[in-house]
């Protein structure tokens, strides 16, 4: 349903210090996007695509508004689908990773808000992505924030802080030539801290050219809080990510955040079987792709017993005061992506 948009704000000195807030910060509102066009997703997969972002949006909406984007053609599924405390704006969009497309907002000492767009490219060209690309536009105007755009081209799911002027990044993905080509860590790291009010980046190798991504962070490694990282552990000798998953775990057991603390590392392994439905090479089952708001913890669950209430229970252990909820987001796994990367959260 189209809302008249607020007049975007002018935007503040560039002394105004922004910060990537934690995602474990109040939200004013969390976005999404309503789409799974056949061309990506064939028209089989349409209907159970729609009904888990549905799921995702609606277990969402019990704690905090959910704003989402959804194709014009695809407005009525969407409200038959939606409850009453998802918002639903007709724009027209490519994708459903919201992550990715949408803008990230950050926040300064002041109050203030902005919206940084890292002009989303679809991956580095690997999707049609002509309204995608306007998606974080739109978010800015929408909220009547000041859209900042970076030099660098990268998507929100690359990005993982802890508020506290701490960032974990893979390098598959920035320094990735479909994305920054000739652009150096030493320049990337300074646009990103420039960006994003970082003091230190721990910087994690990920691994490219296996999913579209190209390693995004948030399937490798989350802050659950400052000084607490949940980290991804790939058991299995046979899959790609068993060594990065491995190497990883090294270096974030080694690193130090930006304060100087160590880090406490907790693992969590991927499980060893999903449900068969939508099972496929490109399936993402993990579980660091979580969402995280300051009431409750939105995770995914597999249909494996053991390795689902395993990761539950370590999220748990950490949240003592969070509502742990799972989902069954198979439809949507089976496109390589998780919760996580459906979501954008608006900071208040």
């Amino acid at each position: 349903m189209p809302n008249p948009s607020p007049s975007p704000a002018p935007a503040p000195a560039p002394a105004s210090g922004w910060r990537m807030p934690d995602e474990g910060d109040a939200h004013r509102a969390v976005w999404m996007a309503f789409a799974a066009r056949e061309s990506i997703w064939t028209a089989e997969m349409r209907q159970p695509v729609f009904q888990a972002l549905a799921r995702i949006a609606n277990a969402i909406s019990v704690y905090e508004p959910v704003k989402m984007l959804v194709n014009p053609a695809d407005a009525s599924t969407a409200r038959q689908l939606c409850g009453s405390n998802v918002h639903l704006i007709e724009h027209a969009i490519d994708d459903l990773w919201m992550r990715d497309t949408g803008c990230v907002f950050v926040r300064n000492a002041r109050g203030e808000r902005a919206a940084v767009s890292f002009n989303f490219n679809g991956w580095g060209n690997q999707q049609a992505h002509a309204r995608d690309a306007t998606v974080a536009a739109r978010m800015a105007d929408l909220t009547g924030v000041p859209l900042l755009r970076s030099s660098l081209v990268m998507e929100g799911g690359g990005i993982e802080v802890d508020g506290q002027g701490t960032a974990i990044i893979t390098e598959s993905c920035v320094l990735n030539k479909n994305r920054n080509p000739g652009v150096s860590k030493a320049d990337a790291e300074a646009e990103l801290k420039r960006m994003l009010g970082l003091d230190k980046i721990i910087w994690l190798p990920g691994i490219a050219g296996r999913d579209i991504t190209d390693g995004h962070t948030d399937f490798y490694a989350r802050f659950l809080k400052p000084g607490v990282v949940v980290a991804a552990l790939d058991t299995d000798p046979k899959s790609y990510d068993h060594a990065v998953t491995h190497r990883h775990l090294e270096l974030l057991t080694g690193a130090t955040d930006a304060r100087g603390r160590p880090l406490q590392i907790v693992t969590l392994k991927t499980p060893s079987q999903v449900r068969p439905t939508f099972a496929r090479k490109e399936f993402a089952a993990g579980y660091v792709n979580f969402f995280l708001t300051d009431k409750a913890v939105f995770m995914p669950e597999f249909g494996d017993a053991v390795a689902d209430s395993a990761a539950r229970a370590a999220l748990a252990a950490h949240l003592p005061s969070h509502q742990i909820v799972q989902l069954d987001i198979d439809a949507i796994a089976a496109g390589g992506g998780g919760i996580h990367c459906t979501t954008q959260q608006e900071p208040a």
